[in-house]
């Protein structure tokens, strides 16, 4: 038995082998097209390669062996090629997926990248401006050409100017915080009422200075949320003063929050005139400043405090939007609600 086994070896393998080359070369065309045909091929490939080399050996003589040989290669193929067609199909929308998300990733890089670009380029012509001032006026008085009440005009300008860029600088800094993949906020019960009032607290001089109303309905009966409390104070405090700053004088900005879906959301409502629809998934974009109405004028602030307060609010797990709504615009805040804790008087 062993020595017709060797003898049949090389007649098997001489009609096995010519099945295997042509299995491979479909599976090397098809490995860019179709991976379900290619891996049902990788399934009947090492079968017909089997079948072939039966029949070489049975001489192509109908022979039980032969006859027994092409029922279990029946059986296996009907039982392998439903899987390989399901594996096939699995693994090509793995594949699929990933190379979507791997696009996404991509563009997402891109976008960053496009972004950090703009960032430095209008950082640089801000900074530019004040520090060309800065070094102009010091210049004059260094050299005396200023003298008397110029020169204490020119010292309270060089103030001006330091204040600006010092703003500026802090936002980088806030932006680079919020935005770092190493940022641990210590989330605690706030009252969302006692944040507002904070913001306002520190915006009340500047909005009575442009002339603008701040209202906030009812604070004290406002949800409580959980967050930090220095960070969620500034991503209000930045809508607070993108508000005041784009409202007219002679107008209103409204502060309102409550309950919805299990979620504490807080809106606030400005005058601004509204945000062209084509700007309003932009509004939040580092660096984006707007145009028309919410064009920034001679004052502080580098196009950051936006992005900054998406940042923070979703460090917090929340949400922020924007949308076009009466005189202005509407910016709604989403978070996490905590039940507040009730106290229990001692018997």
């Amino acid at each position: 038995m062993p020595a017709e086994l060797l003898q049949a070896a090389p007649l098997a393998l001489l009609f096995a082998l010519p099945v295997a080359v042509v299995g491979g070369l479909l599976l090397h065309l098809m490995r860019r097209r179709s991976m379900t045909a290619a891996m049902v091929t990788l399934a009947l490939v090492p079968l017909a390669a089997a079948l072939g080399g039966v029949v070489g050996v049975s001489g192509l003589m109908y022979t039980p062996q032969l006859v027994g040989t092409i029922a279990v290669c029946a059986v296996v193929g009907l039982a392998t090629v439903p899987v390989a067609w399901w594996l096939g199909s699995r693994f090509a929308r793995d594949a699929l997926w990933q190379r979507e998300a791997d696009a996404a990733e991509l563009e997402a890089v891109r976008h960053a990248e496009a972004a950090r670009r703009e960032l430095v380029a209008w950082m640089s012509h801000d900074l530019r401006s004040p520090l060309a001032g800065i070094r102009g006026m010091t210049d004059a008085l260094a050299d005396g050409i200023v003298t008397g009440p110029e020169a204490a005009e020119y010292l309270a300008r060089i103030r001006r100017e330091s204040d600006r860029m010092a703003e500026m600088v802090e936002d980088l800094f806030q932006l680079s915080r919020a935005t770092s993949a190493g940022l641990d906020l210590t989330l605690v019960p706030l009252a969302l009422g006692e944040v507002v009032s904070d913001a306002v607290a520190a915006e009340c001089t500047t909005a009575a200075a442009a002339g603008v109303a701040v209202v906030a309905d009812h604070p004290e009966g406002w949800p409580v949320v959980s967050g930090s409390d220095s960070e969620l104070t500034r991503a209000v405090r930045n809508l607070l003063t993108n508000a005041v700053r784009h409202t007219p004088a002679g107008g209103r900005i409204e502060l309102a929050a409550g309950l919805r879906g299990g979620r504490a959301w807080l809106r606030i409502q400005d005058g601004c005139g509204g945000i062209p629809e084509a700007d309003l998934d932009r509004v939040f974009a580092v660096g984006f400043r707007g145009e028309r109405a919410r064009t920034p004028g001679p004052g502080p602030g580098a196009g950051l405090g936006l992005a900054i307060a998406r940042a923070f609010v979703e460090a917090h797990g929340g949400g922020i939007t924007v949308r076009n709504h009466g005189p202005g615009c509407v910016f709604e805040i989403e978070l996490p609600h905590v039940a507040p804790v009730r106290r229990v008087a001692p018997a």
